[in-house]
């Protein structure tokens, strides 16, 4: 894997750098989360061409990669910024791109790229704990379509999106539904997470579609999902090593001026080297992002499943040690409403919980190498 950025990559980073410093200091994202009429910055989004970095050019997308999608992610999560990125331009769309649905790319990719509207991925329940699997939805077959009964919860975006990607069992297995948000028997209502940002309960109650809104073939469904879930982790994953790596710039900032006993606190062997440990758990998150990031280009099936698993376990441990420890370096103002540092621990423990959790992710680590040594 080549690990220099090209010049477009690079410009693209330094793009995303440049909105995020110039619209989302922390104290404008402070008044973004008290103000209920906040402009979304979506547009901007779309203007810049972020939304359709690695959607196909075929439809209006610029025919990137997961890398384009981690290096616009990683930027965002400098920032805390709380529009939906990974959640509708990532997790929907690689979803949807990855169905064999060739209508449906044609008559929404565009509009995705483009910025007009917006989907997201309904396919987390209570019981699945994040993953694809074991879930109770259901969609049976009526005359002309199918009928969609279920309970999905933690839609990141879901209630700004003008669509859903709804998972449901049919006979032949997971098949995938696009679902309009005004489809009548569907509702949805707002879950504040802890971040400040927001996701969706969405429940569905004889929800009737035709058949065009089935997105490839019946009991095709998990194979996209897992695709579209691979992507989204490895921005989740950009996203929080951007959190962890300005969590350090500000404590390492504020040991340079924060004095106790005359000197700085800078100079305190300790400290110094609590930063060292914060660092190498960095460092330790970036490469695994590469390993991730290298495996969607060159894995797929269980090998690329097990490879997001073992990321997503180490990041997720990664991101609240190092923002915990800059919350300790801060002292007591580190947990005030008012300190940056408490928000960026509050992201990564949110984070830890989407796509399926730290625990979660080891075990299934755990179930593949007892299954390799029977």
């Amino acid at each position: 894997m080549n690990f220099t950025l090209s010049s477009e990559q690079q410009m693209l980073q330094d793009s995303v750098r440049r909105f995020v410093d110039r619209e989302y200091a922390f104290d404008t994202r402070t008044a973004r989360l008290a103000s209920v009429s906040a402009a979304d910055c979506w547009p901007v989004f779309a203007e810049q061409g972020w939304l359709c970095a690695a959607l196909p050019e075929l439809h209006g997308g610029l025919g990137g990669s997961a890398i384009d999608n981690a290096l616009i992610a990683q930027e965002l999560g400098r920032g805390l910024v709380l529009e939906p990125f990974t959640g509708c331009a990532v997790l929907a769309a690689q979803t949807l791109a990855a169905a064999d649905a060739p209508q449906q790319h044609a008559d929404w990719l565009p509009r995705l790229a483009d910025g007009s509207q917006r989907l997201a991925l309904a396919y987390a329940e209570e019981q699945t704990r994040g993953l694809p699997e074991g879930l109770l939805a259901r969609a049976e077959p009526v005359a002309g379509g199918y009928r969609l009964s279920g309970r999905k919860t933690l839609v990141v975006g879901g209630m700004q999106t003008d669509a859903f990607i709804v998972s449901a069992l049919t006979a032949e297995g997971c098949s995938l539904f696009l679902v309009a948000a005004d489809s009548p028997g569907l509702q949805r209502r707002a879950l504040p997470l802890h971040d400040g940002s927001e996701a969706a309960e969405v429940l569905l109650e004889q929800v009737v579609v035709d058949n065009s809104a089935l997105l490839g073939q019946p009991g095709s469904g998990l194979a996209a999902l897992r695709q579209g879930l691979a992507h989204a982790t490895a921005s989740l994953c950009a996203e929080l090593v951007g959190g962890m790596e300005r969590a350090i710039e500000i404590s390492a900032d504020y040991l340079k001026v924060r004095q106790q006993f005359g000197v700085t606190l800078g100079s305190f062997q300790a400290l110094q080297h609590r930063m060292a440990d914060m660092a190498a758990q960095l460092e330790l998150a970036r490469s695994a992002l590469y390993v991730l990031l290298d495996a969607l280009d060159n894995l797929d099936g269980h090998d690329l499943q097990l490879r997001v698993s073992q990321v997503k376990a180490l990041m997720g441990r990664a991101a609240k040690f190092v923002c915990g420890q800059a919350i300790q370096l801060h002292g007591g103002i580190g947990t005030t409403e008012e300190c940056s540092v408490g928000h960026y621990y509050k992201r990564a423990v949110v984070a830890d919980l989407l796509l399926g959790s730290a625990e979660r992710h080891e075990a299934l680590c755990a179930e593949r190498l007892q299954a390799s040594l029977r």
